[in-house]
């Protein structure tokens, strides 16, 4: 079976984001320092304060170690994947469902205009893709490397190409 169609795209596998203790990953650690962040966000003690503070020291120093630009109010479903984080861009404004998998280069963002992307979730997108605008990305859909995906993408499909084309996803069978 195609291990691809075994990862929930609503329910959220947060062993994905889990580091072991003394490994180095830059990623990973770069994902704890934003939710440790938006975690204490809402909270309004001394304590709280003292370790949101925290989380922007270490979200500051994992931003540059991994070289990836992903804003503390990001608004990410849990499990993403980071495997490669170099050159990674992702919009404030924009949203990145659960156990969604971006390599390097991914960019998601605006056009200048309008909205940022939606991601649904369990989306794989490969190196270099650009994802611009408000744009829709359904549940279980790849986006090949290097695509410049400009119009919505349903559920189950892929894009590739410069600009994207939409194509249905091959069946668990081929």
């Amino acid at each position: 079976m195609n291990e691809s169609y075994d990862v929930s795209a609503h329910e959220v596998d947060m062993t994905r984001e889990f580091k072991t203790l003394l490994s180095w990953s830059p990623s990973r650690s770069l994902l704890a320092a934003i939710r440790s962040y938006q975690r204490h966000q809402s909270r309004s003690n001394p304590f709280s304060w003292l370790l949101k503070k925290w989380a922007v020291l270490r979200h500051v120093f994992w931003s540059v170690i991994s070289g990836a630009d992903i804003p503390l109010n990001a608004r990410i479903g849990g499990g993403l994947l980071l495997p490669h984080p170099n050159g990674v861009v992702v919009h404030p404004q924009a949203l990145i469902g659960p156990n969604c998998l971006l390599f390097q280069q991914v960019t998601i963002g605006t056009r200048g205009r309008g909205g940022a992307p939606q991601i649904g979730g369990h989306v794989d997108i490969g190196a270099g893709a650009k994802i611009l605008g408000p744009v829709r990305i359904g549940n279980h859909a790849v986006i090949g490397a290097n695509a410049v995906v400009l119009s919505d993408v349903p559920d189950n499909c892929m894009a590739v190409g410069i600009p994207a084309v939409v194509r249905p996803r091959p069946s668990q069978e081929d």
